[in-house]
């Protein structure tokens, strides 16, 4: 944790600090204050690796029950604790859910909030909005995706995007209302690349990068001349008067289907079979794969959606009947799947030596109801639910954060999404006092933290 302004520190229900929280490379690490680190920059002592620093948010759509995974109740009445057990962790922190023992077996690279909340409509996408972007939108306003205010104040490192969603943005959760994926007031130019694709299947390419198999002879031949006019002369492109002349989207797709580096990161036919059934060889899986492909390639902000949907497919939303999901579909389908996909991204960037150099935060919009409804299910409860983040800068195997007894609201250090989304900036490197070009050409702050005396990050 960094402390920006204010009095002392606060330690957890485990004796940590949240200082100790985000260890590597961070100004509490360094008992730098900011205006010691802005000093010490100036006079050339303090090395910036912002430009090095990458991000793979993962989003639970429908949002994991915290009683059931993260933050279990043991001792609570059944019709709470619900019907799993805890398990034993390799941090000594922590235990975590019995539907999850890949993460049990590598619990000392990620760490947990178990305090987050927010006030809004118990609705999916109010959750949304806030958590990826750090605001409720409101008034007419789209806040940017953190990736698209990332890809405006540092751009792409390569041919690839700086952001890319995998597999595609949000679909239908009930509220009809912007889900934050994209970069709102930024304009399009800043808006994320969308594979638009199941990684997972047999016939998988990558959209826009080669031709639908559907267009005739014709056309195939003369988009292959294209491709091979582009790839023999883009420098000589790039500087002409036509390319300016572009609109910057079509550029960046101009860019990305002529560079050879571009369709590489996305060949998953690359990576040998048991790398690819480590992770599993479902959507999810495979995204994180060809996330860690991505970022390994110089692409800055990676965002899974963990699925698109809440309706009519089996989700983290366990309301207990149809369209929706069962406790017991959650432990059969849903928590296998993340469990082998998050496990083998952690590992694999740990063993590359990248896992430092990259948060991976695991985020979802709100948590579940502490007592079981009815139908066998649990509902929405913004009120209390857990979030994790490993790499980037975070020491794992901690906690921040305790809720009450049954998991219904936070009674140590309640955090809000603004701060999330403002650990996720800080790992980047990004300072907190910028200003982005809001609405009307007035100036937007990255982070909002209103009259707040004490900006904290974990």
């Amino acid at each position: 944790m960094i402390k920006l302004t204010g009095r002392g520190s606060i330690t957890t229900c485990d004796g940590v600090t949240r200082r100790d929280f985000l260890q590597i490379g961070t100004l509490g690490a360094l008992g730098f204050s900011m205006a010691q680190y802005a000093a010490a920059k100036a006079a050339g002592n303090v090395e910036d690796r912002a430009g090095e620093k990458a991000c793979i948010l993962i989003f639970n759509l429908g949002a994991p029950s915290q009683l059931d995974t993260f933050d279990m109740k043991p001792d609570a009445p059944r019709e709470i604790r619900g019907p799993f057990k805890p398990i034993r962790t390799k941090s000594s922190a922590f235990e975590i859910s019995e539907i999850l023992p890949k993460h049990a077996a590598l619990a000392d690279k990620f760490s947990l909030v178990r305090s987050c909340y927010h006030t809004a409509a118990a609705v999916h996408d109010t959750g949304h909005q806030m958590m990826q972007t750090g605001r409720l939108f409101t008034g007419g306003i789209n806040t940017p995706h953190a990736g698209c205010a990332l890809s405006y104040l540092k751009g792409r490192r390569s041919e690839l995007p700086a952001h890319v969603i995998l597999p595609e943005p949000m679909g239908p959760t009930g509220g009809n209302m912007p889900h934050g994926q994209d970069a709102g007031f930024l304009g399009k130019a800043h808006d994320p690349f969308v594979l638009d694709a199941d990684p997972s299947l047999k016939n998988f390419k990558v959209p826009d990068l080669l031709p639908p198999s559907e267009i005739g002879e014709a056309r195939l031949q003369r988009r292959k001349e294209l491709r091979e006019t582009v790839e023999d002369s883009l420098r000589n492109f790039e500087t002409s008067e036509s390319a300016k002349r572009m609109d910057a989207n079509f550029a960046d797709a101009y860019r990305l289907m002529s560079s050879p580096k571009a369709r590489e990161a996305f060949d998953l036919s690359q990576e040998p079979l048991k790398v690819r059934e480590r992770y599993g060889m479902t959507r999810f899986g495979q995204c994180c794969l060809l996330a860690r492909r991505l970022v390994e390639r110089g692409v800055r902000f990676v965002t899974i959606n963990t699925f698109i949907t809440v309706f009519d497919e089996i989700t983290w939303d366990i309301h207990g009947s149809k369209p929706f999901t069962s406790i017991a579909g959650m432990k059969d389908i849903v928590a296998p799947m993340y469990d082998q996909g998050y496990s083998a991204l952690l590992e694999d960037l740990f063993l590359r030596g990248m896992l430092d150099n990259t948060l991976v935060t695991s985020l979802a919009e709100f948590g579940r109801t502490p007592r079981i409804n009815p139908t066998g299910g649990r509902d929405h409860w913004p009120q209390c639910w857990t979030v994790n983040f490993a790499g980037g800068g975070v020491k794992g195997g901690r906690v921040v954060g305790r809720s009450d007894e049954i998991g219904a609201y936070p009674v140590e250090r309640p955090v809000q999404p603004k701060e999330v989304v403002a650990t996720i900036y800080h790992s980047l490197g990004l300072d907190l006092d910028t200003h982005l070009p809001g609405p009307a050409g007035r100036p937007f702050p990255l982070v909002d933290f209103g009259t707040q005396p004490i900006r904290e990050l974990f």
